[in-house]
């Protein structure tokens, strides 16, 4: 078999073998493939597509390119949840709790993040002690004890993704559906999930801008889950502004903290609800969305949700008592008001635009080797749709400096006024199990 001759086919349009692909993964990830070769493929697959099963083979050969995760040894269907990532986006922090308090088992393997603000484990080691550096076997036994644990990613996990995705980023191949497609649901088959919800995001602090983009991407993903043994459905989602209403690490902790406690922000409360539900009945404790929602809304509301949060922070390592008394989270030494300029609605705001002016503040890596400060970040105090007054604050900056001009001047250009009344964007704009 010669790379060469696998190159020429796919930019002819022709389907590619189950082999082919495997051969391709294989000699990629051993560096018999050069650079340019593979460049060549993915910039073919960019034009020419691939159909159902070759992305189910690209995917499959990426899980086995490095190590897999063997959940089997926890007790019930293991339901993983996937976000495409946005701006304020908290919900791994409110759902996973919350479905393990409805005997739901959640092993979530989450990695420290790049962009506006840190990753899953960057925000929980807000709470002081809080590790992440666990065995395998603790895993599964905390899995098995409590219904939750977090574990780090491994550092093996699809090799062939990390090469290839380092030469999608260089090559202008990133935006293709079945590489990104595959890219993603090779990570969550690697990491042992039976079955997996994905949060597709669309708008402006997406990477899927438009809605049919989202769809494309969302079907691409549910297809080669169910394809490859693995129950998926997908919600597409708003992402046009910020999620909730907390940007930055321990201010989502905190607001994690409300929503598990049934007084967080209404969007961040439905979609965690939403994804929630579904989680539950793939993961056969629910027969009906309905019914599964009551199950969780009913945990919230009689605290077992949050005594859950507790107890999996407590298993950790993690300083429980931040839970009743948040004010122990790190906090920034200043905190500013921004200020309305004008009176009327809040017609629009830009969602990465807001994550980055977060980004500045701390809250964020920009390159691996970024320190990020936990204690800064953004809190809006409107949302689009919201009336507000001159002067009456737009959103609370957390920071640890006073130099904000710059900062300041991004927020006010990225959060427009109208005179008119405005209304609040969709927040779930589709569900895909097919």
């Amino acid at each position: 078999m010669r790379m060469y001759d696998i190159i020429a086919k796919k930019r002819d349009g022709e389907n590619l073998t189950n082999e082919e692909i495997q051969f391709f993964i294989e000699q990629y990830t051993n560096g018999s493939i050069p650079d340019y070769q593979a460049s060549a493929l993915a910039m073919a697959i960019y034009f020419q597509d691939m159909n159902e099963d070759e992305r189910a083979a690209l995917t499959m050969a990426m899980v086995h390119s490095g190590d897999t995760i063997d959940l089997s040894d926890i007790e019930g269907i293991k339901v993983d949840k996937h976000s495409t990532g946005g701006v304020g986006d908290t919900t791994t922090l409110c759902l996973a709790p919350l479905v393990a308090s409805v005997d739901v088992p959640v092993a979530k393997m989450s990695g420290r993040g790049l962009g506006h603000t840190g990753g899953t484990i960057d925000k929980l080691e807000s709470v002081s002690g809080f590790h992440v550096e666990i065995s395998s076997d603790e895993f599964v036994k905390l899995v098995n004890q409590n219904k939750i644990a977090v574990i780090g990613q491994s550092g093996n996990l699809t090799p062939a993704d990390k090469k290839l995705y380092g030469l999608r980023d260089v090559t202008a191949t990133v935006n293709s559906i079945p590489l990104i497609a595959s890219s993603i649901m090779s990570k969550k088959i690697a990491s042992g999930a039976d079955a997996i919800v994905l949060d597709v995001k669309t708008g402006a602090g997406a990477f899927m801008k438009s809605k049919e983009e989202a769809e494309e991407l969302a079907k691409a993903m549910v297809s080669i889950g169910n394809n490859v043994g693995r129950q998926t459905m997908a919600v597409i989602s708003d992402m046009s502004q910020p999620l909730g209403r907390a940007i930055g690490n321990a201010l989502e902790v905190k607001e994690a903290i409300d929503t598990l406690n049934g007084r967080g922000p209404e969007d961040l409360t439905e979609l965690t609800l939403t994804l929630g539900s579904q989680m539950v009945v793939l993961g056969g404790k629910a027969e009906t969305l309905t019914e599964a929602r009551k199950m969780l809304e009913e945990n919230i509301q009689n605290g077992k949700a949050i005594e859950k949060f507790k107890e999996f922070l407590t298993a950790q390592g993690g300083d429980a008592s931040v839970v009743d008394q948040p004010d122990q989270l790190p906090k920034a030494s200043h905190i500013i008001e921004l200020e309305a300029k004008d009176s009327g609605y809040i017609k629009g705001i830009v969602a990465d635009e807001i994550g980055h002016a977060a980004m500045m503040l701390g809250a964020g890596r920009q390159t691996k080797e970024s320190e990020i400060d936990l204690s800064v970040g953004i809190v809006l105090n409107k949302k689009v749709g919201d009336r507000v007054e001159k002067g009456e604050s737009l959103l609370t900056i957390h920071s640890n400096t006073t130099n904000l001009d710059e900062i300041k001047e991004k927020l006010y250009n990225n959060i427009s006024i109208s005179s008119s009344s405005v209304q609040a964007p969709e927040l779930v704009y589709q569900m895909i199990s097919e």
